[in-house]
C-alpha cells in the first residue's frame, strides 16, 4: 500500500494547492511549509533563511567565496564551524534526514525539496510531478497579485534554479520522467489534478495487489 506521496512541481503550476487537496482527501499529513519549519528547527536557524536556500544552489559569488575561505584551513570541520552559516550544502543534509523521517512515519504528502529523489528506493512511495502551460502558470500567479512580467520572470528563474539544484545534488535532470510514477498537467484545474492523482494511486495499489496474489499463488505448486 502507498504510504507516501511526493509531489514535485513547476513553479506556478498549483502544486502546493494540489498537494493540500490530495492530503485532505486521504486524511494524511501535508509536509510543505511545515517541512521548511522543521528543517529550520533542526538547523537552528530562521525559517526565512531556509526558504531562501530551498531547492536552489547558492549564488556563484558565494560558492567562490566559500571555496576560497575553506581552502585557507587544513581542518574542514573547524572551517565549517567558523563559517557557521546556513547554505544549500548545509541544508541538503538536514532536508534529507527530515524527509527520510517523515516518510518512515508514513501517511503523508511531501511537496518538493528533492523528496522524490531522496525516496526513490522506498517501496511504498508514489512520486508525482505537476506541470502546466506557461499561460496557465501566468494566470495563476496573476491571481496572486504578480504582474505579467514578474510572473514570467519568476516561472523561468525558479524552474531554472530547481533544475540546477537537482542536477548538482542528485545528479539527475529535472524533471526526469523515469523517476516519477505520474506526471499531471494542471492546466485543467487543481481539483481535477488532485482527483487524477487519487485515482492513479488507487490503480497503482490494485496493480501491486494483483502482482502479490499472482506471486503467492505461483509458489503453491506441488
Amino acid at each position: 500500500m502507498i504510504k507516501v506521496i511526493t509531489l514535485d512541481r513547476e513553479y506556478g503550476s498549483g502544486g502546493s494547492a494540489i498537494a493540500e487537496t490530495v492530503a485532505a482527501a486521504r486524511g494524511w499529513k501535508l509536509w510543505d511549509h511545515e517541512l521548511t519549519c522543521e528543517i529550520a528547527r533542526l538547523a537552528k536557524c530562521e525559517r526565512s533563511a531556509v526558504a531562501r536556500c530551498e531547492e536552489r544552489r547558492d549564488p556563484l559569488h558565494y560558492r567562490l567565496w566559500k571555496s576560497f575561505f575553506l581552502g585557507g584551513f587544513e581542518g574542514s570541520f573547524k572551517a565549517e564551524h567558523l563559517l557557521n552559516v546556513v547554505d544549500s550544502d548545509t541544508l541538503i543534509e538536514v532536508t534529507k534526514k527530515v524527509v527520510k523521517r517523515v516518510s518512515a512515519e508514513g501517511n503523508c504528502v511531501i511537496v518538493g525539496r528533492g523528496s522524490a529523489y531522496f525516496l526513490q528506493d522506498v517501496p511504498n512511495a508514489f512520486h508525482v510531478f505537476i506541470y502546466s502551460t506557461k499561460q496557465d502558470k501566468v494566470r495563476r500567479l496573476r491571481k496572486e497579485g504578480k504582474s505579467a512580467d514578474e510572473a514570467i520572470e519568476l516561472i523561468d528563474r525558479v524552474d531554472h534554479e530547481r533544475a540546477a539544484f537537482i542536477k548538482h545534488y542528485h545528479g539527475k535532470c529535472w524533471p526526469d520522467r523515469r523517476l516519477f510514477d505520474l506526471m499531471v498537467n494542471a492546466a485543467g484545474g487543481e481539483d481535477v489534478a488532485a482527483d487524477i492523482i487519487g485515482k492513479a494511486v488507487a490503480v497503482h495499489e490494485a496493480h501491486q495487489l494483483d502482482k502479490a496474489v499472482v506471486t503467492e499463488s505461483s509458489t503453491q505448486c506441488v
